[in-house]
C-alpha cells in the first residue's frame, strides 16, 4: 500500500465548523446543540458500536433538575421518561403530612450511602417548578440523543493529535485529517484532547474503588438485600430487576485505590470484593457486564485554550456519589453549544466563548466539594465516624435535612451571575402556561433565544436579530394583567427582564451581548 493521500484544501476551507471528540451523552448533546445553531459538526467516537447485553450496561445515570429542564426545552423529555428505569414526576410522592399508609418507602437518593426517603421531602413551594427526575440507562439516553442530534458520528475514530492555529484546528484521526474551526474534547476523564492541549488538571488522587456488575451467584441468600450494607472492609448493595427477571446486580465499595484501571472486570475480582465487604463465602459463577471506577477528583483550571474547549468529564472528574457527573456534563453542553455555534457561524464575536468557563467552572467546583464530603464520610472508620453517620442519618430523616440535601444534589440552586437588576436574571425560566394554549418551553425546540413580549413591544426590537430569536407574544397565565418582557438565552436562562415599562435600550444591549450584533 502506498502513503495515504490527502485532498488539498483551499486556503481557509473547513470540513466542519466543530469537531467533537467523544460520542457519549455529553458529546451527543453538544453536537445536537451545535446543529440547532446551524454549525456543521463531526463527532468522533473511539469505541466501536457493540451489541448491548440483554442486561443492558452498568451505565445507569440519574437526571437532575437542570438536565430535565434542558431536555424539556428541546422536546426530549417524553422520550426520556418512557425509557427511564425509574421516573418520579410532579405529585408522584405524597407530602410529609399525608397519612402513613399513603407514604410508601421510596428513596429519592442518598448521601454517602445514607438513604433519603422521598416522603421526607417538602413539596415545591410557590414559584418552584418540578418537572420530574429519574434514572436512565446510559445506552438508552445515548440512543435518544443520537437520533435528535442528527449529525455525522464516526465510530472507531480516535483523535491522535491536532494542530491548532489562529484560523482553525487540523484534527488527526489515525492516518487521516479533518479541518475544523474548533475542537471540543468530550472524551472522558482521561481525555486525549485535554492532555494534548496542555490543560492544567489539578486535584486529588482516589481513595476508594467501586465495582458494579450483573452476576450469577450460586447462593444469593448469603448476601443481605435491601439497601447498602456497611462493614469494616467496605460496603455493598445487591438488588434485582424491576420486573423480577434476570440475575442480580451487585455494587461494592472498598476504601483503597484501584490496582487496575483498564483490564476487564472478572468474576474472580467481583467475588473477591464481595467476600471482603460482606464477610461471606459467596461464589460468583458468571459476570454478564461489569465496570470499575474510583473517586479521582480533578478539574481543569479553564475550559478553553484558544480554539480547543473541554466539556463533561474531560473538564472535571469526581466520585459518582450523588449521580452528578452526567448532569454536570449535560449542563456544560447546553451552555457551550449555542455560544460556539454563534461564534462558528460568525454571528457573535469570539469573546462570547469567554463566558463559558466563568459560568460552568463554579458549578463543577461545588459538585466536587459535595462529592469529596461524601467520600470523606464513607471512608471514615471507627466510633467517631459511626457517631457522625448516626447524626447524618437522623438529619436526613427530617423534612428540612432531606429537602436541603436532595435539592442541592438535584441542582435546583444552580444559576449564573448575569448582569441585570431583576432578581430572576440568571435563573432558569419556568415552563409557563400561555394564554394561547401553548407552553413557553415549546418555543425553544429549535435552539433559538426567546423574547417573551407580553405588552411591552419587545418583539419589534427582537426582530432586528432575525432567526436568532423566537418571539412569543402569548401572555403567561400566571401574570394575566402585568405587562412584561423577557429575553431568555437558548439554554433557558433569563438574560433580561422588563416589567410594566419598556426598556428597548436594555434589551438591545442584552441581545448584542448574547447573540452578537443585529442584522
Amino acid at each position: 500500500m502506498g502513503a495515504p493521500r490527502f485532498r488539498v484544501k483551499a486556503v481557509g476551507e473547513m470540513d466542519f465548523d466543530v469537531v467533537v471528540a467523544g460520542g457519549g451523552p455529553v458529546g451527543l448533546a453538544l453536537a445536537g446543540e451545535l446543529r440547532l445553531g446551524g454549525a456543521r459538526v463531526l463527532v468522533l467516537e473511539r469505541e466501536t458500536a457493540t451489541p448491548r447485553s440483554r442486561f443492558g450496561s452498568m451505565g445507569a445515570r440519574a437526571l437532575n433538575t437542570p438536565s430535565v429542564h434542558a431536555l424539556n426545552l428541546r422536546g426530549l423529555l417524553p422520550a426520556v421518561e418512557r425509557a427511564a428505569a425509574m421516573w418520579v414526576g410532579p405529585g408522584a410522592v405524597p407530602p410529609p403530612e399525608a397519612p402513613a399508609g399513603e407514604r410508601p418507602e421510596v428513596f429519592a437518593g442518598h448521601f454517602a450511602g445514607i438513604g433519603i426517603r422521598a416522603d421526607r421531602l417538602r413539596p415545591p413551594g410557590p414559584g418552584e417548578e418540578f418537572l420530574g427526575a429519574g434514572v436512565i440507562a446510559q445506552a438508552d439516553l445515548e440512543a435518544i440523543l443520537r437520533e435528535w442530534a442528527a449529525v455525522e458520528v464516526r465510530s472507531g475514530a480516535e483523535v491522535t493529535g491536532f494542530d491548532a492555529d489562529p484560523a482553525g484546528v487540523t484534527v488527526h484521526i489515525g492516518q487521516s485529517t479533518v479541518r475544523a474551526g474548533w475542537l471540543v474534547g468530550a472524551d472522558g476523564g482521561r481525555s486525549t484532547v485535554r492532555r494534548l492541549a496542555g490543560f492544567a488538571f489539578p486535584g486529588v488522587d482516589p481513595v476508594f474503588t467501586g465495582r458494579q456488575a450483573v452476576v450469577d451467584l450460586d447462593d444469593p441468600g448469603k448476601l443481605t438485600a435491601g439497601g447498602w450494607q456497611h462493614g469494616e472492609h467496605g460496603s455493598y448493595v445487591v438488588g434485582g430487576w424491576a420486573d423480577g427477571d434476570g440475575p442480580p446486580r451487585v455494587h461494592t465499595v472498598e476504601y483503597e485505590p484501584p490496582a487496575e484501571r483498564d483490564t476487564p472486570v472478572t468474576a474472580a475480582e467481583v467475588q473477591a470484593s464481595l467476600r471482603r465487604v460482606s464477610g461471606t463465602d459467596v461464589v460468583v459463577t458468571k459476570v454478564h457486564v461489569a465496570t470499575r471506577y474510583a473517586d479521582t477528583t480533578r478539574q481543569a483550571t479553564t475550559y478553553r485554550r484558544g480554539r480547543v474547549l473541554l466539556c463533561g468529564d474531560a473538564a472535571h472528574v469526581h466520585s459518582p456519589a450523588g449521580g452528578q457527573g452526567l448532569n454536570l456534563g449535560l449542563g456544560d453542553a447546553v451552555n457551550l453549544g449555542w455560544k460556539l455555534a454563534l461564534v462558528a457561524r460568525g454571528h457573535a464575536p469570539e469573546p462570547l466563548l469567554d463566558t463559558y468557563t466563568p459560568e460552568r467552572h463554579p458549578i463543577g467546583a461545588w459538585v466536587q466539594r459535595w462529592s469529596l464530603a461524601q467520600t470523606a464520610l464513607g471512608a471514615a472508620r471507627g466510633p467517631r465516624a459511626d457517631a457522625l453517620r448516626e447524626v447524618m442519618t437522623d438529619l436526613l430523616d427530617t423534612p428540612d435535612g432531606a429537602t436541603h440535601v436532595v435539592s442541592s444534589i438535584g441542582g435546583g440552586w444552580q444559576h449564573y451571575d448575569l448582569a441585570g437588576d431583576h432578581p430572576l436574571v440568571g435563573r432558569r425560566v419556568p415552563d409557563l402556561a400561555l394564554a394561547d394554549g401553548t407552553r413557553l418551553a415549546s418555543a425553544f425546540r429549535d435552539g433559538h433565544a426567546v423574547v417573551l413580549d407580553a405588552g411591552l413591544g419587545a418583539g419589534a426590537v427582537a426582530a432586528e436579530w432575525g432567526d436568532r430569536v423566537e418571539v412569543v407574544t402569548g401572555r403567561p397565565l400566571a401574570f394575566p394583567d402585568q405587562p412584561l418582557a423577557a429575553l431568555v438565552r437558548p439554554d433557558g436562562y433569563l438574560a433580561w427582564i422588563a416589567v410594566a415599562t419598556p426598556d428597548d435600550a436594555g434589551l438591545r444591549t442584552a441581545l448584542t451581548t448574547w447573540l452578537g450584533p443585529a442584522g
